[in-house]
């Protein structure tokens, strides 16, 4: 018997404004007074004659209807045809049970007490960011359960150093699982992963690792377009980085600080912030003249170049981004997950820009690079689905077909 297709995306960030805009009672007129829009403008996003896809633009829209982001932008989504897809997807209510229990793992047994080793868990940390970074999000998705598992009955049972030493591990632990479940597209998920980060990262008593864990405290209030908040957590922490010793990894630290300073800057509609900001992240990759991985955050003067594209992406400006991203040469060495992002905002810029082959191209680069982040990425779904009301045949369409759109 053949197997019956699973159901597509129908629904587009503009259909969706539109259905949260009359659950809310609001007239179209309504809705542009209290966002700030025109009336053309609101128009032209629910009929889909205009990408809703900008972070600025989605965040305007929610606090205007009192509704999450998500809520607008559909996460999470359904996973499209593709195996991988909804075998990475199935993991996370597996990780999700497992941040769950952070703190007092069930049952612990004698057997796992005594096989704690904290060099192998060590290892097997590495080894789960390193999937990560290389956007292998279905060998993430193997790895990640039972490695929260194990370290969170190591740093249930240890004591003294190795107690410290079990909790960074912890938090690393708990940063993949973080991140991966963000790019799953699962914001509470990946929410409580970054609160337990946090935690973790206070039982280490490096300053510098709890410092980290507030980088990814801003991304959350980032996230739900509480910009002021983000931004008192961004300067706090550069304000305690500046009274440390200045190491590598305080650079590292401090330059991506700023960087996600640039993006809260963007996000709230503050371009001249957001370039001074990103001239500061600028500094610090030259000032730490390589690219490194402290803190598992990809830091470095490639890490900027990817970041300098976004950010006029992020203002709808895609010739500069176009012109930017012709100046980046990113090693192949580089993590996988942001070459793949850098493909992703080219694509949007071409598409800003009115290339519909240019964005095509960089889409499939990104797709190759990583597919299965590619393919949950909620501005790809949204250009794409634009993109395919103007062509339905060829190379597009199957694109469309993979990632879940139509």
């Amino acid at each position: 018997m053949p197997k019956t297709p699973e159901p597509q995306d129908v629904k587009s960030n503009g259909d969706r404004l539109g259905d949260l805009r009359r659950e809310a009672k609001q007239t179209q007129q309504q809705l542009a007074d209290a966002s700030g829009y025109s009336l053309a403008t609101v128009q032209k996003y629910e009929q889909n004659l205009r990408v809703l896809d900008r972070g600025q633009v989605i965040l305007t829209f929610a606090r205007a209807l009192g509704v999450h982001p998500a809520a607008i932008t559909g996460h999470p989504f359904h996973t499209g045809e593709h195996e991988d897809n909804a075998a990475a997807s199935a993991t996370v209510a597996a990780v999700h049970r497992a941040l769950l229990v952070h703190g007092r793992p069930p049952r612990v047994t004698e057997a796992e007490v005594a096989a704690v080793d904290l060099a192998d868990l060590a290892q097997r940390v590495s080894a789960a960011i390193a999937y990560r970074h290389a956007a292998a999000m279905t060998r993430t998705a193997d790895v990640l359960p039972d490695l929260l598992r194990d370290l969170q009955v190591a740093a249930l049972v240890t004591e003294g150093d190795q107690r410290r030493r079990a909790h960074l591990l912890l938090a690393r632990g708990y940063e993949c699982a973080m991140q991966f479940a963000y790019k799953m597209g699962h914001g509470a998920v990946s929410t409580l992963a970054t609160e337990r980060v946090m935690w973790a990262a206070q039982e280490t008593g490096d300053p510098l690792q709890v410092l980290a864990s507030h980088w990814y405290e801003s991304g959350e209030f980032i996230a739900i377009g509480e910009h002021d908040v983000a931004a008192d957590i961004i300067d706090d922490s550069l304000r305690g980085l500046a009274r440390l010793d200045r190491t590598p990894e305080a650079v590292s630290l401090t330059g991506a600080f700023h960087l996600k300073a640039a993006l809260n800057s963007a996000r709230a509609a503050d371009a001249t912030e957001s370039e001074m900001r990103l001239r500061q992240a600028q500094a610090a990759a030259e000032d730490l003249g390589r690219d490194e991985n402290h803190f598992d955050l990809q830091f470095g003067p490639s890490n900027v170049a990817v970041w300098g594209v976004s950010i006029p992406v992020e203002f709808g400006r895609g010739r500069e981004a176009v012109r930017r991203g012709e100046r980046v040469a990113l090693p192949t060495t580089f993590a996988a997950e942001r070459r793949c992002h850098l493909q992703i905002d080219l694509g949007r810029a071409h598409w800003q820009n009115g290339n519909r082959e240019g964005a095509l191209v960089s889409f499939l680069n990104a797709e190759e690079i990583a597919p299965v982040q590619t393919r949950l990425h909620s501005a790809v779904r949204e250009t794409l689905r634009s993109m395919r009301r103007q062509q339905r045949r060829g190379r597009l369409a199957e694109l469309c077909l993979r990632v879940g759109v139509v």
